[in-house]
């Protein structure tokens, strides 16, 4: 069976010269969060306009049926390595469980080999504590946050290669402000960049400048979601695509203003599926599902100098083809030698009559596995269904084509053996500490585990700070493995009310120990409602913490377990605290 590449439209194609078809292409890779396959308007959705990305697939490449995880930190890490999540060690979303593996090269590592410039812009989620921050993944520049998401999207308190800085304006604006200049500046120099803009919409909270809420706050939608689509949150949602589709439209201009435009390749994914119910083509499931709706996703891809513009490429593919594919059409060798699970999608970009693979791709998540070859999809309970013809996964035909059920059933149990066994059980990863490349480590709430009275301030750890410590016995513990012997200092970032001033704190490591008395009232109010589109639904609200010197004292190498308690609580409560922050000194 052959390839067919159709083209929707009719777009006279113009070689570049020579000297930009030869030269070695920039890679801006954008990579959205929660949007699903069903928010552009080039894809059927009639309730918002995405004119911008629907360019990105009239002249570039679209992929029409292209796969990721149900959620994630998956996702992200399958496109950084080319390999299943679980050979990566991520397994979840939050309290470590979302970190890639040390022992995983990847994309950004190999690019930076070849005399790329690398950088990451925007959400990072596969770990936090160098080196799993971006910085020691092959990135030499990292502006934006390294959690799974952030609890507010106006001026927000970031990441600026581990340092902390106040973001300016919306953060999707600002994101793309940060890598347009990132690419202006190696071009001058001449020098090829490979550019990871990583947005953290629209998922929640449901945050959007007043000028795109307001083309949908009163507008009547055509709605698909079903009894338990939100009409607020959907709202939202395709406000925050069209500030996504805003900015993919300043970095086109961008990119052509500056001459660069024909030798960059330009990339365009979301994650997982859509973040509600909400039109999506008819497809079963939404995020967190893997079922199809939650785990198809748009995939763009354009190249002026080597694309020809409007090809529909219809094998299936998925995150883990992203990797080698690049490293195809840059001429990238690749770093590390385990096996990619991916395969190069180079071939059909450029044109070429390649056959279509026989392969079955996987969806994972919370246990659940289902797998997909180019028509069927075997779902988690073990049901059939033809994609092809039932987007909704309303008819199970297993017993119509036992074979082929036979054939997913025993590659999903394959997968698991061979796979998902690679799991860590339990995940006893330590978070590192002390690196002198790196000597400033932030320990944040949602890394550490809450004992006694002690709680979360939200649901969802992500942005959650630690709230409820009224007790001596109440404590907070992280599992740290200091990397270098030496004198560090601890931080504890903290809020208390004047009421509650006096306590004494205590933060030990072994036979180490920090202490420090909090003798000034620092209680800011809760920020992030004023700015919601809709209410929370289980994000942390956010204030401004405090930051107390508990000293400095030697510490081995090695791994222990840090705990933070109160020697004396002063009235009624002790502090809420959002981190503790341990450097290591010169």
């Amino acid at each position: 069976m052959r390839l067919f590449l159709l083209a929707t439209i009719a777009v006279v194609f113009v070689p570049a010269l020579a000297s930009a078809a030869d030269a070695r292409p920039n890679i801006l890779l954008i990579l959205a969060d929660d949007q699903g396959w069903g928010d552009l308007g080039l894809n059927g959705n009639t309730n918002l306009r995405t004119p911008h990305l629907d360019s990105l697939a009239k002249n570039g490449a679209r992929f029409e049926r292209f796969f990721v995880q149900p959620v994630c930190a998956p996702t992200r890490a399958e496109l950084l390595t080319g390999r299943w999540h679980p050979r990566g060690g991520v397994h979840g979303v939050s309290t470590g469980a979302e970190r890639l593996d040390l022992d995983e090269r990847t994309i950004a590592e190999a690019f930076r080999a070849a005399g790329y410039a690398t950088g990451c812009f925007g959400k990072w989620h596969n770990g936090s504590q160098y080196p799993y921050h971006p910085n020691g993944r092959g990135f030499e520049e990292y502006y934006g946050f390294t959690s799974g998401h952030w609890g507010e999207y106006f001026d927000p308190p970031l990441d600026h290669n581990g340092q902390p800085i106040r973001g300016r304006g919306y953060i999707t604006d600002d994101l793309t402000e940060r890598a347009m200049a990132f690419l202006g500046k190696n071009a001058t120099a001449g020098k090829p960049s490979f550019c990871y803009l990583a947005y953290n919409t629209p998922h929640s909270p449901m945050q959007v400048p007043a000028r795109y809420w307001q083309r949908f706050e009163n507008t009547a939608l055509h709605l698909r979601g079903g009894k338990n689509e939100d009409i607020g949150h959907t709202r939202a949602a395709l406000a925050m695509c069209e500030n996504i589709d805003a900015n993919v439209g300043r970095l086109l201009e961008f990119l052509c203003k500056n001459k660069i435009d024909h030798n960059t390749i330009f990339i365009y994914l979301s994650d997982n599926g859509p973040n509600g119910p909400r039109w999506n083509g008819g497809m079963k499931g939404i995020k967190g599902s893997t079922d199809e709706g939650g785990v198809r996703s748009p995939l763009f891809i354009r190249w002026p100098v080597k694309i020809r513009p409007g090809i529909v490429i219809t094998p299936i593919a998925a995150a883990i083809d992203l990797y080698p594919t690049l490293l195809d059409l840059a001429g990238i060798a690749r770093i590390g030698n385990k096996p990619f699970d991916g395969i190069s999608l180079a071939p059909w970009l450029l044109g070429k009559d390649a056959p279509i693979p026989d392969r079955v791709l996987f969806q994972h998540w919370a246990g659940k596995v289902s797998a997909r070859n180019q028509r069927f999809r075997l779902d988690a309970a073990g049901q059939l269904f033809d994609l092809a013809n039932d987007p909704g996964q309303q008819r199970n035909i297993a017993a119509e084509h036992p074979e082929i059920a036979r054939h997913l059933a025993a590659a999903v149990a394959r997968w698991k053996r061979e796979v998902l066994s690679e799991l860590p059980k339990p995940d006893r990863r330590p978070f590192p500490v002390g690196f002198a490349e790196f000597p400033r480590t932030v320990l944040p709430a949602r890394d550490g585990v809450p004992h006694g009275g002690v709680k979360r301030s939200a649901p969802a750890p992500n942005c959650s700070f630690f709230t409820h410590w009224t007790k001596s016995e109440d404590r907070m513990t992280w599992e740290i493995e200091v990397h270098t012997t030496g004198r560090y200092e601890a931080i504890l970032h903290y809020t208390c009310p004047q009421s509650d001033v006096g306590s004494v704190v205590e933060l030990s490591l072994g036979k180490v120990k920090w202490t420090g008395t909090i003798t000034e009232a620092h209680d800011p109010p809760l920020r992030g409602k004023e700015q919601d589109r809709v209410p929370r639904r289980g994000e942390s609200y956010v204030k401004d913490f405090r930051p107390l010197s508990l000293g400095t004292a030697e510490l081995p190498a090695g791994q222990a377990t840090l705990t933070l308690q109160a020697t004396k609580t002063a009235s009624t409560q002790v502090a809420d605290v959002r981190a503790v922050e341990i450097i290591l000194k010169k």
